[in-house]
């Protein structure tokens, strides 16, 4: 592939809500222009961008696939990315890179959740929109409908600059809004079409959109708004140069109509993206902060220093290890040396690559806005920015969403957990939006994802790539134990079996103390009964019983110890016998106590449309959790609640069930509570019963 000026340059993502059509719009582009001989399907498990083998048993994107290819004199650099919330990282590493999103919309199921949050998204990032109302050969598709909620949800700015003469199965007719024409493709799937004059039952209708996008694109430019406010309209040349424009700043939104499957649209929007669609330019100069300072910084695409953004990393089998780049300024060429300034490392890059799919092809350099392929860097992750020997900057981090299900990882092989470790490790590196830890205290390793299908995914590659036999399981619930009343003791620890023997003999109290305030010991001994060197045994006892817990085995919190007399032996006594004395004295004081278990509660705020308010509120209730508020977001519904954290296991997946997966929720810790006598009996139960 030739090398390409960086106004020539369009980089974009196709996202969009899971099964929209992103990956079908994508291979008909790629047919389109000549890249592959025919297009694949996802029934097939043969196109281009869903090549893993986790993608094709599941038939929907993981991962998000890069691709290139030339369009009308101009490079193509799209991002496949998936559409389902379990992989919303993939989208939003993809976003962060590119100059337009393009945001594709199911004919049938209209603006979903995933629509709403790639968009917001989107416009985060500052990059424009394009939409792409993708299926409209499909039964009980209304385009007016579709169009409407666009507008409802996105701004009356939305313009349809294509519409179907019909819609459902068969449907090959588009009204083209710009050139006032239609157009008719081919059944063949070829792509092809005729254009001819519009009938005259449409053409009043199309006169009214015409004048409409001549006002918004007069609307994007002064000079523009200037003539047309002298003459009344603009000439086709006029149009051209103020398109590009209200594209950029988004005084309208175009929408296309497309049948990927059929390849019908396609080559229009193409031509639109070629003609009209951001280049790198449009983003000439882009926040950093300076890695020596912290301070806010430009990087600009001018500049003759290399500066790099990694957006995403893997390594599988069929690809190698391979880092995923977008230049921001200067070139790269293979040989070249740059500076980590996230890990403070040297790298020295290797082959270069463009890819398409797992298909990659050499190229011996990149200029700024470009997007490439690294083979293994030393110490790169997702998320790093490289630089040349000039420039020391940080380019901004990509944001993204906490975690909201959580299983504990069970290894079944001694001696995988090195392996293990390495796994999780690595596919993190890879995944920012998978977390893992090691529990000390609850002895588990919980991993945290966006989604069940997400943790599925990630078992199933520790699985593949590391070899270890693992199973996921329901994790521990992190309750503390506690008193609400005050209690004593007195403990007598007495040893005698032939030789030295052990006595401690320890006098206690306890009392509570307010959340949060922790343990606190204190001895007031008198006299003396005690040595005072003994106080720090009694207090290691202490330590010791509050980590195992007493109740059931749970680590105790907020209470005042006191040890105030005792007794011991001239010979017998010794630290040991202190430690076992204070520890059973405590537990002894403890249980005297009003004991009782907190719960962790978690904040939750779950996105919903209104007409799955009821069943969400339901099911909330159900899991004894409270409404503490509600807003609303759009056409959305956000409800906040308090839910305890043992009721909220697979609860993404009960969401997404319960509103055909228009919901989504996110959770925080928020404070602990006091149990119900009843579920903390059911806690020490099943406690009991563990342990046995």
């Amino acid at each position: 592939m030739k090398q390409y000026a960086t106004a020539d340059i369009r980089n974009f993502a196709l996202v969009g809500h899971g099964g929209s059509g992103k990956t079908c719009l994508s291979e008909a582009m790629l047919y389109n222009s000549k890249q592959i001989n025919r297009m694949g399907t996802i029934e097939g498990g043969n196109t281009i961008s869903d090549y893993h083998p986790g993608e094709q048993s599941r038939q929907i994107s993981i991962h998000a696939t890069p691709m290139v290819t030339e369009w009308d004199d101009k490079k193509f650099n799209f991002i496949d990315t998936p559409g389902y919330a379990d992989f919303i990282g993939e989208a939003l590493s993809s976003l962060a890179v590119v100059d337009m999103a393009v945001v594709v919309i199911s004919a049938v199921n209209g603006v979903e959740v995933g629509t709403e949050q790639v968009w917001e998204h989107a416009s985060h990032n500052d990059i424009p929109k394009i939409i792409v109302v993708n299926g409209l050969d499909r039964e009980h598709v209304n385009f007016n409908n579709i169009l409407n909620q666009c507008k409802e949800r996105f701004g009356h700015n939305v313009f349809p600059m294509q519409m179907p003469v019909t819609t459902g199965p068969g449907m090959n007719k588009i009204i083209d809004v710009l050139r006032s024409k239609l157009i008719e493709y081919n059944t063949d799937d070829s792509g092809k079409y005729t254009e001819s004059e519009l009938p005259e039952d449409l053409q009043s209708q199309v006169n009214e959109l015409h004048q409409s996008l001549i006002e918004y694109v007069a609307e994007s430019d002064d000079s523009l708004l200037e003539k047309f406010f002298e003459q009344g309209n603009l000439s086709e040349e006029e149009m051209r140069d103020g398109i590009h424009a209200a594209v950029q700043n988004q005084t309208f939104i175009p929408l296309f109509c497309t049948v990927a499957t059929s390849n019908i649209g396609v080559s229009r929007l193409m031509d639109f993206i070629s003609k009209y669609g951001s280049s790198p330019v449009d983003r000439a100069q882009i926040s950093a902060l300076d890695a020596n300072t912290g301070e806010e910084t430009t990087v600009d695409l001018s500049g003759k220093d290399p500066v790099l953004f990694v957006y995403k990393t893997i390594a599988e089998g069929h690809v190698g290890e391979l880092s995923f780049f977008r230049v921001y300024s200067g070139r790269v060429s293979t040989g070249d040396d740059l500076y980590n300034t996230d890990r403070d490392q040297n790298e020295r890059f290797g082959q270069l690559f463009i890819m398409n799919g797992k298909e990659r092809s050499n190229i011996s350099e990149l200029a700024a806005g470009d997007l490439g392929a690294v083979v293994k860097l030393k110490d790169t992750h997702t998320g790093n920015t490289l630089c040349g020997s000039r420039s020391r900057v940080k380019l901004k981090t990509v944001t993204y969403p906490n975690p909201n299900i959580h299983a504990a990882i069970e290894i079944h092989a001694k001696g995988d957990e090195e392996k293990v470790a390495v796994g999780l490790s690595t596919l993190h590196e890879e995944d920012p939006t998978f977390i893992y830890r090691v529990d000390s205290e609850l002895k588990q390793t919980i991993i945290s994802g966006q989604g069940e299908l997400h943790l599925q995914v990630l078992h199933d590659r520790l699985k593949r790539r590391f070899g270890v036999d693992i199973t996921l399981k329901e994790p521990k619930i992190p309750y503390r134990e506690t008193i609400f009343g005050k209690g004593e003791s007195k403990y007598r620890h007495k040893k005698q079996s032939g030789g030295a023997g052990q006595f401690a003999e320890v006098w206690m109290r306890v009392e509570p103390k307010q959340q949060g305030e922790g343990v606190e010991f204190a001895n007031s001994l008198v006299g003396q009964n005690v040595d005072r060197v003994f106080v720090v045994s009694v207090e290691k006892g202490v330590n010791a019983a509050c980590e195992e817990g007493v109740l059931a085995g749970y680590r105790i919190v907020d209470l005042k110890v006191e040890f105030y007399d005792g007794k011991q032996h001239p010979v017998d006594s010794k630290d040991i016998a202190f430690q076992i004395a204070g520890k059973h004295a405590f537990r002894e004081a403890f249980m005297q106590a009003q004991p009782g278990i907190l719960e962790p509660i978690m904040n939750i705020e779950v996105k919903v449309p209104e007409d799955h308010m009821g069943d969400v509120m339901g099911d909330i209730s159900g899991r004894r959790g409270k409404i503490m508020g509600m807003d609303s977001d759009g056409a959305m519904q956000i409800i906040k609640a308090q839910v305890p954290q043992g009721n909220l296991y697979n609860y993404s997946t009960t969401l997404r069930s319960l509103t055909g997966g228009r919901a989504w929720h996110s959770e925080e810790f928020s404070h602990y509570e006091q149990m119900t006598k009843d579920m903390e009996n059911k806690v020490v139960a099943k406690s009991k019963k563990d342990e046995e």
